[in-house]
């Protein structure tokens, strides 16, 4: 059957002013990468540690990260800007996260937070604010897990449509 995301009345009534599509790209400090990684295990519970993540759906453990933004699936192609911030891992029975993190642009940024539950193939989280080219931006941004490369790497797909523009 057809799986709605939110009300389908809300978003068919309401077209987004603005859609962006961007990928970005998380390289989890594993204890020898130092130099490439992009974020770092910052807290873990008492049965866990701050270089591996840990047991129970990592549950506990606090990431920060400031990982490249690209307008392609290519970890190697110019970064159009970063995505700043934090990822916490908040459920001890399934994989689920919590975000909150800004996309930082020369032109701006746009803030984003809310739960991810990181097994759906897609999951929205909200768009809280922005600053610049995106002042006072709201809408949602639909997170896809483009690619995951053991706990070390991974790639988000991030669509982001905005209902209010100014």
């Amino acid at each position: 059957h057809h799986h709605h995301h939110g009300s389908a009345a809300t978003q068919n009534r309401h077209r987004p002013c603005r859609t962006l599509n961007f990928f970005f790209h998380d390289i989890l400090y594993d204890g020898r990468n130092s130099d490439n990684a992009t974020s770092a295990i910052v807290a873990a519970p008492a049965w866990g540690n701050r270089t591996v993540l840990a047991g129970r759906k990592h549950f506990g453990d606090v990431v920060i990260f400031d990982d490249p933004i690209t307008l392609d699936g290519d970890l190697r192609s110019a970064p159009v800007g970063r995505a700043q911030g934090m990822y916490l891992y908040d459920r001890k029975e399934v994989f689920t996260a919590w975000l909150g993190f800004s996309f930082v642009f020369e032109s701006g940024s746009i803030t984003f937070s809310g739960s991810d539950p990181l097994m759906d193939r897609r999951r929205d989280i909200s768009v809280i604010g922005g600053t610049g080219d995106f002042f006072m931006a709201r809408g949602v941004a639909t997170l896809m897990t483009d690619a995951i490369e053991g706990d070390v790497y991974f790639r988000l797909r991030v669509d982001v449509k905005l209902y209010e523009c100014w």
